[in-house]
């Protein structure tokens, strides 16, 4: 399956409109993506069997030069976005620039946020604006044991 690609978050969530109108339900995963690694691919899984809709929100290329430093992204935007799409259970690919979600959020009203086992449910930054939604968050995925940071660093030390 490839996910339907749409860069702009309010364009994405007409578009959803007449499934949620339904009754479709929503997970929403953010991050920047870059550098694929199993550690997403577990956590995407996870995620699609929560609602019937999978968004994967990437963080713009500026949003992820201001997040990791200047050398980031390595892969860009439009790049990422394709493989996202690509991969099994997402069903729709957009992007943010912000840096946090809280507006993509407010924007597309997840039922569920997905993060990933680096945070708790105390430490998301989003946690007031989901539950400000109506949503609710799932932490899922397997343990932080895999990162892009740490694939970069290892092919950067050889």
């Amino acid at each position: 399956m490839t996910a339907l690609i749409v860069p702009d978050p309010e364009q994405l969530a007409a578009q959803l409109a007449p499934a949620r109108s339904q009754g479709a339900t929503l997970a929403l995963a953010n991050g920047c993506f870059d550098l694929i690694h199993v550690g997403h691919v577990r956590l995407l899984a996870e995620a699609r069997a929560l609602a019937d809709l999978l968004v994967v929100a990437l963080n713009t290329d500026a949003s992820v030069r201001a997040n990791k430093g200047a050398s980031r992204p390595l892969v860009p935007l439009v790049e990422r976005m394709e493989i996202l799409a690509a991969l099994d259970g997402v069903t729709h690919v957009t992007s943010f620039g912000d840096e946090t979600a809280d507006g993509l959020i407010r924007t597309l009203r997840p039922t569920v946020l997905i993060k990933g086992t680096d945070r708790t449910l105390e430490t998301v930054p989003e946690r007031d604006t989901v539950t400000e939604v109506g949503g609710r968050i799932h932490i899922c995925g397997d343990p932080k044991d895999h990162s892009s940071t740490a694939l970069i660093e290892k092919l950067r030390d050889g």
